[in-house]
């Protein structure tokens, strides 16, 4: 564990009061919940029985995109757990690393090499041997995906977030940019019944928005992956689901790098301004409240700014919250003669 000093003081009374807001309006309807504690218990045997045990390992991704392009390749690292890894799909151009390495190698028009560390079922907790083994190859830049786990392991939000940044100051240090996709809504999920779909989807967002205070806190961007990335994984479950109802598909991983990938390229410094229209969103606010905000629009990109010159003001460190258009939104490879080939459609 890190020690307690790591984060400023400042930072986690920000952890602490966005766990509070991030329960507003669910928190009366989980307290009602709370007494069936007997209901709960049962459901949460149910929905273990019901997700299947993680068997093959995820299909391997790493190598080089684009490897004929000019120019020295950018070194990119996957981190975090199953969804960093692609568990729940069967072709390496499929997974989210292989999606966003060569969806950078197109719009930069670079060489992208990707090494994959992420761990399928990894605590925040797992993230510091990854850290480790990550800058053995100097890299660019840094996508951490985690927090499902530290949700379904009932993970207390302070603790799973000292992990998470001390991998993003140390990755940070060593000149390496940092894009964290936080917790998403496990209310989402199909197998969860309510109430504990209700108390899942609580604890999803308060940890999504106490990641996204010492994230950005620690010098690094967040992506708000929310409810799995909008109302599709409701209302397609069969499509964006794998086959175990509780990792993304093909296509949902396809949706989730779509939102993850202009947030590379802008902390890659070739960023587009290509933002979709949500009125009221886009702008600086306080950390804490960006933060809150974040977790509930899906999609929703947040990281540190200055006003008038200073990195603080009354409410605590200035952000910016910018909810950039998604590329290639819902497109999915196509099977063909170059199955393992990276390749991604409508991200590019």
């Amino acid at each position: 564990m890190g020690d307690a000093g790591s984060v400023a003081p400042a930072g986690w009374r920000d952890v602490r009061r966005i766990a509070r807001l991030a329960a507003i309006g669910t928190g009366a309807t989980v307290a009602a919940t709370v007494a069936t504690g007997g209901v709960l218990l049962g459901q949460a045997r149910q929905a273990r029985r019901t997700i299947p045990m993680a068997e093959a390992p995820p299909p391997r991704c790493d190598g080089v995109y684009g490897a004929k392009l000019p120019d020295p390749p950018i070194t990119m690292v996957m981190l975090g757990d199953s969804s960093a890894a692609g568990y729940g799909v069967r072709r390496r151009r499929e997974t989210p690393g292989a999606l966003l390495a060569t969806g950078l190698s197109r719009r930069l028009h670079r060489p992208v090499r990707l090494h994959r560390f992420a761990v399928v079922g990894a605590l925040s907790a797992g993230l510091k041997p990854q850290v480790e083994s990550a800058l053995e190859v100097n890299p660019d830049i840094a996508v951490i995906l985690i927090g499902g786990n530290d949700v379904t392991n009932r993970t207390a939000p302070a603790v799973a977030v000292r992990y998470l940044v001390d991998a993003v100051r140390t990755l940070h240090a060593n000149g390496c940019e940092v894009v964290v996709g936080t917790c998403p809504d496990l209310g989402a999920i199909q197998p969860i019944h309510p109430p504990l779909r209700w108390l899942a989807r609580r604890w999803s967002r308060q940890l999504a928005a106490a990641q996204t205070v010492a994230v950005v806190e620690a010098g690094g961007r967040t992506v708000s992956l929310g409810d799995l990335l909008g109302p599709r994984f409701v209302a397609e479950p069969a499509r964006m689901f794998a086959w175990d109802r509780f990792h993304p598909s093909a296509e949902g991983y396809a949706v989730a790098a779509a939102a993850l990938l202009p947030t590379l390229l802008s902390a890659l410094g070739a960023g587009q301004e290509r933002r979709a229209s949500l009125a009221g969103l886009d702008g600086v606010r306080s950390l804490p409240e960006a933060a809150h905000e974040a977790a509930r629009h899906a999609g929703t990109e947040v990281s540190g700014t200055q006003v008038r010159g200073r990195d603080r003001g009354p409410g605590g460190r200035w952000a910016q919250l910018r909810r950039r258009a998604f590329f290639g939104v819902g497109a999915v490879p196509q099977p063909g003669p170059t199955a393992d080939s990276p390749t991604l459609k409508g991200l590019a």
